[in-house]
């Protein structure tokens, strides 16, 4: 089998082969399916290797002070090859993961072959593919908890034990310094369990993380909005514990604890962090300084740990296996989300470069998941309410629609003549070189008698089906209210039309499936959303000087959504459906298409009393757009802002006024343009084009099926309050 090993002497990392371990009595041998890379505890042991001899000796004093007393004890030549001897050894990484129990040992009652168990220790977890694990160092995974989300059960149970040493109570609030993957984790127990969070790290991208999962508010410690945060949500008392979840060799965060802490609070340390107390501030405070030790009571104890020997629970309520077992029910039951914390997923040959970019700094991350083949693959897992995105298999092999003759204009029906048909596409069409606009088709005649004088079209109706049955008729425009979107897109299909829909192309899954059932019994596929980002002159002129990537990428997307006027259509939601599900398919397209694949699971949040969400989307590679859609944005602020980070480069689009990419050139767009582009007029040059030779559609119907799909599946992630999984029919 494989294993992640590591040399401390000269760092070298490798995948190494490795007998598989015998299945002992008292435990039982666990297949990976999943091993969690703590990015804080691990990456400092990685960089520790990578030191010279002295800085090695600086970092660990306490290492430092056992080789003195060997040589004081054994001399300095047999310490000297004892040392060395141990340096230039392969040592093993890992302490969290999840997989499968592949044998049982003699003594093991309570879990049989083929159960899902999540598993601690950094002697039996271990980035491997098979470890053997003593009773005391596994839990059973709650049935419908993802393996990948359950991988996350040693982390989560040293963030549970600090909590714990806390001694939260209800109403009480907290300040959590440093939120790294610990740091996260606390955050949400904490909010959990009714106290109120500030969060403090220098990272922006976590402190926003941070509120997104709980916190109040966060901020850089040393600026002067965590202290205006604390000050408000006490009464300037001050916060009733602090959780040092931080690292490094800095002082700032026990010096942060003490002035920001009230008098007589707590200050838990769960990080490695530097801890030169200020007398005075601690004493005057009278300060409670309490430290958490791993994931539990019974850590670094042999005959728990080793043997199996557990303690009573009259006597000690929380152990090891029992924090592990809370939090993986936690998890189970949507209290605390992984998902977000989730950076990227590598596969497990990929084990040595993944540990190389981050060490090296270019793959920023919170957390990573290494993926083992077989029982570790994706489509195993259940972490939700599943959204099928159903295959597109017209019945019949698909003939492109023939070429039109030379000097034969494209004719063009519009169902619908509302205010983006009349602003925002038509006069696009209406003067464009070979396109005749036949027919327009509205629910009153006004609108579309002011339609025809307006762009020329050669006949104004209310009657569908004498569209539909007009074969000099090409392509059907459906410009409606959403409600009616899947089922005219269906009859014009059916009708043998090119059609072009604006978004939504469906409401919910039957609408969806609906129309993919006229797709399959016409062999008709010409089909084209109105998903117009990804035709936007600026943010492909970007996306070309981004360039190709390599590795998974990270991408932001906010868009400030802003609020209606009262009466809005809109805001019919038990017939339109909500506004997401509405225009979410635009952000949700434009993210898909720069990072060039379909997304295979959604994860979705709402702000308490507000419209606005958190809608996180995760792709094959591990690569993840976050779209931030809120409402209560002031109106001045710009409506969508993008940034897209990977292989060291980044890329920012603002409002499709101004890109910029940065690596090893920058370029900024050279000029602003008169008004913003966001590209309809490139979309519908590319759909008449489409329709007048034949050729392929713009965007292929899979990518519009799964765009759809992931919008859909973002009000059933807020139903569930769960990750949903875009599963592929076949």
């Amino acid at each position: 089998m494989k294993q992640v090993v590591q040399n401390y002497k000269s760092g070298e990392l490798a995948l190494l082969d490795v007998p598989v371990p015998g299945c002992k009595p008292g435990g039982v041998l666990v297949r990976s399916a999943y091993s969690l890379i703590s990015t804080g505890t691990e990456l400092m042991k990685v960089s520790e290797a990578g030191m010279s001899m002295l800085g090695k000796a600086r970092s660990r004093p306490d290492q430092v002070a056992k080789v003195v007393q060997s040589v004081a004890t054994n001399g300095v030549p047999a310490t000297y090859r004892k040392v060395m001897g141990k340096l230039d050894s392969y040592t093993p990484l890992g302490y969290s993961l999840c997989g499968v129990v592949e044998q049982v040992g003699a003594g093991i009652d309570d879990v049989a072959v083929g159960d899902l168990v999540a598993c601690a220790g950094n002697e039996h977890a271990l980035h491997a593919e098979l470890n053997w694990v003593p009773r005391n160092l596994y839990a059973r995974v709650p049935d419908g908890l993802a393996p990948r989300h359950a991988a996350f059960g040693t982390v989560g149970s040293i963030a549970l034990q600090g909590v714990r040493q806390g001694e939260s109570r209800l109403g009480e609030v907290a300040l959590v310094i440093g939120l790294g993957l610990i740091g996260q984790l606390v955050v949400q127990l904490l909010a959990a369990s009714g106290v109120r969070v500030v969060g403090a790290d220098p990272d922006p991208g976590r402190c926003e993380l941070a509120e997104r999962l709980g916190a109040a508010a966060c901020g850089e410690p040393a600026s002067a909005a965590v202290e205006a945060a604390v000050a408000e949500l006490t009464g300037g008392h001050g916060v009733d514990q602090v959780y040092l979840a931080a690292g490094g060799g800095s002082n700032q965060p026990v010096e942060l604890a003490a002035r920001l802490c009230r008098d007589r609070g707590r200050v838990v340390d769960i990080g490695k962090c530097r801890l030169d107390l200020p007398w005075n501030a601690y004493y005057e405070k009278e300060l409670d300084v309490r430290f958490s030790r791993s994931y539990g009571p019974g850590r670094y104890d042999p005959e728990y740990e080793l043997e199996g020997r557990d303690y009573p629970i009259g006597y000690v309520r929380w152990t090891e296996r029992r924090n592990l077992a809370c939090f993986l029910d936690l998890l189970a039951r949507g209290s605390v989300d992984v998902e977000p914390l989730v950076s990227h997923v590598a596969d497990f040959d990929d084990a040595v470069e993944t540990y190389q970019r981050l060490k090296d700094g270019d793959l920023k991350a919170v957390a990573v998941l290494f993926r083992y083949p077989g029982d570790g693959q994706e489509p195993e897992e259940a972490p939700a309410p599943a959204v099928a995105v159903p295959a597109v298999t017209p019945r019949g092999s698909h003939v492109p629609a023939p070429a039109r003759a030379a000097g034969t204009p494209v004719r063009l029906a519009f169902v619908g003549a509302g205010n983006y048909a009349t602003s925002m596409l038509l006069p696009h069409l209406a003067q464009r070189e070979g396109v005749q606009l036949s027919t327009v088709v509205t629910t009153t005649a006004l609108s579309a008698a002011n339609a025809q004088r307006k762009f020329g079209f050669e006949e104004a109706t209310t009657d569908l089906d004498a569209v539909l049955g007009d074969k000099s008729i090409d392509a059907v425009f459906v410009v409606t209210r959403h409600s009616s979107h899947a089922e005219l897109t269906r009859q014009a299909l059916l009708a043998g039309k090119a059609v072009f829909v604006e978004k939504p192309l469906a409401l919910t899954e039957d609408e969806l499936a609906g129309v993919l059932a006229a797709v399959e019994e016409s062999g008709n596929d010409r089909l084209q959303v109105g998903f117009n980002r990804r035709f936007a002159p600026l943010l492909r002129e970007a996306r070309q000087r981004f360039g190709a990537r390599t590795g998974p990428a990270n991408l932001r997307y906010l868009v400030n959504a802003g609020r209606l006027d009262h009466g809005s259509w809109y805001l019919q939601q038990g017939t339109e459906g909500s506004r997401f599900a509405g225009e979410g398919g635009h952000f949700i397209d434009t993210a898909s298409w720069l990072l060039g694949a379909d997304p295979v699971s959604v994860y979705a949040l709402a702000s308490s009393g507000t419209e606005d969400l958190q809608v996180v989307l995760r792709y094959p590679d591990g690569s993840t757009a976050t779209i931030s859609y809120v409402t209560s944005g002031p109106a001045g602020f710009p409506k969508e802002t993008l940034d897209l980070v990977a292989d060291g480069k980044a890329l920012r689009l603002d409002d499709f006024v101004r890109a910029s990419v940065y690596g090893r050139k920058r370029w900024v767009s050279s000029r602003l343009p008169k008004a913003r582009d966001k590209g309809q007029s490139a979309e519908l040059a590319a759909f008449v084009k489409a329709v007048r030779t034949g050729g392929p559609m713009p965007v292929p119907l899979q990518s519009l099926v799964a765009t759809t799909a992931a919008t859909l599946a973002v009000q059933a992630g807020l139903a569930a309050g769960a990750p949903v999984t875009l599963a592929r029919t076949r």
